[in-house]
Order: structure tokens, then C-alpha cells, then sequence
């Protein structure tokens, strides 16, 4: 590992890059916060997915790309003559100190989650009590995080189950409200009918999927990593069917759903 220094230097050959960037090259030049933002969201998903992979040279990479789409904001902003990269750390670092006094004064925590529990009331006083415990999760965060980040702050204010077994009585109630809106829709009659018994159904699917993502939460499991290795085997082993599907000359829309299962449980044997 390098030394402060050597990092102090790398960082400001980065600022450097990022000022050479934007007098010199007419795209770089020509960006605004509003044309990165779709591209900070893919880079970040790129990173999402190295950490997912553990792909340590990928992650040192994107980690890369995420830092300078940072240091892109704060150049535009410093341009507009409304703050600096340097503001954007300051900022940080008072943040952190402030929402961290077990380390930098001397309150006295037992374990992580009083960290946690004490960060999210710091938090709210930081503007006057005027901070809602929700507000700050984006509306545009993808629905599998944003109802996790809920219910991880609602549980730093005390609102959760006082006992984690307690969430499957609700995940319970809400599969069988859900199976019964089904039901309702497949004995639903005329247009109309049908799309308010679908309305319903799909708010009963999305309360039953709430709950599954607070039992994940309350066991410790991170439901977006499982979704996303639940995609991963089922394209494994959707790929395998279709490659021994094409080896034997032949074409899956020709094949009965015991056929394909056949070749699936040969993957799922394997191992993908």
C-alpha cells in the first residue's frame, strides 16, 4: 500500500485529468449533471456487479469510473460558481464526525447496531427535526432496495418486529391475500371487472413481496444479491437447455415442457 502522500498526489493528478478534460475536449466539455446522471446510474451498476462477481480487478476499475463522474459533478458546479470538490469532502467529513461521536467524542456504543440506531437519529436532527425518517430514499431507487432502506430505517427508530419469527404470520397473510386476488381475477367477468380485480392482485403481489424482503431483512439475507443469484442459475441452466437443445438438432418450441425439464434437471445435476 502506498503512503498518504503518494494518495494525496494521485488525487490531485485526478483533479488535474478532470480540469484538462473539460477546456480541451468538446465532449467532456459539452456534459451537465443532467446528461451524466443516466451514466453515474450504469457505473454504478458496473460497480454493483464487480462486488457481486468479487472481481477485484473489475472493482478497481469501476471504482475508478465512480470517482470520476464525483469529481465531474463538483467540476461543473465549480464552473457555475456554486461549490468545489473540496466543499463536496469538507461536507463529507463534518458528516461523518458529526454522525460518528462514539469515534471522535466520547459516546459510548455496545455494538454496530446502536451505531446504526444512532445514525439514523443524528441524522434526522441535522435539520432541525424537520427531516422525515424516509425522506432521504430516492424515488428512483430500484423497489427490491428502496423497501429494504424502509424498513432498515424505520427499524432505527424502534419500528420493527420485537421478535424476527413474529414476520411470518404477516408474509403468511399477505401470500394468502394475494392467492385470493388471483383467484379473483381468474373468475372476473367484463373489462371492467377484470382490471380492478389485476389492480388488486398487484397491490397484494406488491405487499407480499414487502413482507419476503422484511423477512430477508430480519435474517440478515440481502434479497437483491438473492434475486440476482436466483437470475444467475436460472440463466445457467436456461442457457444449458437451449445449447443441448441445439447440439441434438432441435428446436425448443418443439418440445414439450417434460422434454425441457428433462435437459433442466440434467443441468440443475451438473452442478449449474
Amino acid at each position: 500500500m502506498i503512503n498518504k502522500e503518494k494518495k494525496l498526489e494521485a488525487f490531485a493528478r485526478a483533479l488535474e485529468v478532470m480540469d484538462a478534460l473539460r477546456e480541451k475536449c468538446p465532449w467532456n466539455h459539452a456534459q451537465t449533471i443532467d446528461t451524466l446522471r443516466p451514466m453515474t446510474v450504469e457505473e454504478v451498476y458496473e460497480l454493483s456487479d464487480a462486488v457481486l462477481k468479487k472481481d477485484e480487478t473489475a472493482l478497481e476499475k469501476e471504482l475508478g469510473d465512480v470517482f470520476l463522474h464525483v469529481i465531474f459533478y463538483a467540476k461543473i458546479a465549480e464552473e457555475e460558481g456554486k461549490y468545489d470538490i473540496a466543499d463536496v469532502m469538507d461536507k463529507l467529513c463534518e458528516k461523518m464526525i458529526y454522525r460518528h461521536p462514539h469515534v471522535f467524542s466520547d459516546t459510548k456504543v455496545a455494538d454496530a447496531e446502536e451505531v446504526s440506531t444512532n445514525w439514523e437519529m443524528l441524522k434526522a436532527k441535522e435539520k432541525g427535526g424537520n427531516k422525515r425518517i424516509l425522506s432521504g430514499i430516492p424515488d428512483s431507487l430500484p423497489p427490491i432496495l428502496k423497501a429494504f432502506s424502509m424498513q432498515d430505517k424505520a427499524r432505527g427508530v424502534g419500528f420493527d418486529w420485537e421478535e424476527k419469527q413474529q414476520v411470518w404470520d404477516k408474509v403468511k397473510e399477505e401470500a394468502g391475500e394475494y392467492e385470493a386476488e388471483l383467484k379473483a381475477m381468474d373468475s372476473a367477468v367484463g373489462e371492467d371487472e377484470k382490471k380492478a380485480a389485476a389492480d388488486r392482485a398487484e397491490e397484494e403481489l406488491g405487499d407480499f413481496m414487502f413482507a419476503t424482503i422484511n423477512a430477508a431483512r430480519l435474517y440478515g439475507l440481502d434479497p437483491d444479491t438473492a434475486l440476482n443469484r436466483a437470475c444467475d442459475k436460472f440463466r445457467r441452466r436456461f442457457t444449458y437447455l437451449e445449447e443441448q437443445t441445439i447440439r441434438q438438432g432441435r428446436d425448443l418450441h418443439d418440445m414439450t415442457l417434460e422434454q425441457m425439464d428433462a435437459i433442466w434437471d440434467e443441468g440443475k445435476a451438473k452442478g449449474l
